[in-house]
């Protein structure tokens, strides 16, 4: 396939620490792919692995014109890879999945069947996972439990990387921290379809892991910011209005009740309601700042990811056999960038 042909599908793949595991998905993907018979590329993305990972990709990358490989500074998670490989794609539909051989390529068609439905995002579901019940399949469930009912979006498995998407819908998500675990909710509010699609989920082979409790933690306090995103993203003063006039009107309240009864009976405040009287005034003086910080967020809405478009990741170097990277690259080029 000519490097600068039209492409239909973008394959993304972030790699991190997976020497072993590269060769083996590399020839599943190609062959799969080939058997779809339209054209695609490869975008393999690798995120500061400390292993021979970019050796494994640089020498697939030599041998075969389809592929193309970024490379990340240092290792910014998978999120900021995912990001990197969406907006390096340029195929009208782009399939992300994990490099680790857990998801199977195989599974591809099935998820461009639906595409073809009309469907803009389609996410995998792990019906039966292999992963450790307590310390992976538990609080996934938890998360996927308290997502489904937070975003109004009926999906079984938020988590997975194993989804297709086409090209105008990704890329116009902005995406930082564990956000890529939330793209359907995301994506849903800028009334993207969605439609889920049952998965294998295949056993770790080679390698090691690179998640844990910990990222589950992070992950249920993520929920928290997709919350606000989705509901209160450009409407802050919505949400910390209500949460400061809620607490103003207390105090205030509070405040009545005591001022009356000042009035009636000459009671001594400070002897006789010196708590509640602090209450009042800590709760009018929190429900004022509360009000103060909607209208400072309704100011600063979005400007520090999209207003002033900062990207969430850092390239070394990118390998490609487009012959009009170099145009390309300025113009993905975030505004008032430069090279030092």
């Amino acid at each position: 396939m000519a490097s600068d042909s039209p492409v239909r599908y973008s394959i993304v793949v972030p790699f991190f620490n997976e020497q072993e595991n590269i060769p083996s998905l590399y020839m599943k993907l190609t062959e799969v792919m080939d058997s779809i018979g339209e054209p695609f590329e490869l975008v393999f993305i690798d995120d500061g692995s400390k292993d021979d990972s970019f050796k494994v990709l640089s020498e697939i990358f030599e041998h075969d014109g389809r592929v193309n490989l970024v490379r990340l500074r240092r290792n910014f998670g998978q999120t900021a890879a995912l990001k990197a490989g969406f907006d390096f794609a340029r195929g009208d539909v782009i399939i992300s999945m994990d490099g680790d051989l857990q998801h199977d390529p195989e599974e591809i068609p099935r998820f461009l069947e639906k595409i073809e439905e009309g469907y803009d995002l389609v996410s995998g579901w792990r019906v039966q996972r292999s992963d450790h019940w307590l310390m992976r399949q538990f609080p996934s469930r938890v998360a996927n439990w308290m997502m489904a009912k937070l975003s109004g979006i009926d999906l079984h498995d938020f988590g997975t990387t194993f989804k297709a998407y086409r090209r105008e819908i990704i890329q116009e998500i902005q995406l930082y921290g564990e956000l890529h675990r939330f793209i359907p909710a995301l994506a849903s509010s800028a009334g993207a379809q969605i439609a889920e699609v049952p998965i294998s989920n295949i056993s770790r082979k080679n390698g090691k892991s690179n998640y844990g409790i910990g990222r589950t933690i992070r992950v249920l306090l993520d929920l928290v910011i997709v919350k606000f995103l989705l509901d209160y993203s450009t409407r802050p003063l919505q949400f910390f209005g209500l949460l400061g006039l809620a607490g103003a009107g207390i105090g205030f309240a509070i405040a009545t009740f005591l001022g009356i009864d000042k009035l009636l009976h000459h009671t001594d405040m400070m002897t006789e309601h010196g708590p509640l009287l602090l209450l009042s005034i800590a709760m009018f003086v929190s429900g004022i700042q509360f009000v103060s910080m909607g209208l400072l967020g309704e100011i600063s809405a979005r400007t520090y990811y999209e207003s002033q478009n900062k990207p969430i990741y850092s390239l070394r170097e990118v390998k490609s056999h487009r012959k009009e990277l170099g145009g390309a690259a300025e113009q993905s080029r975030p505004s008032g960038s430069s090279d030092r």
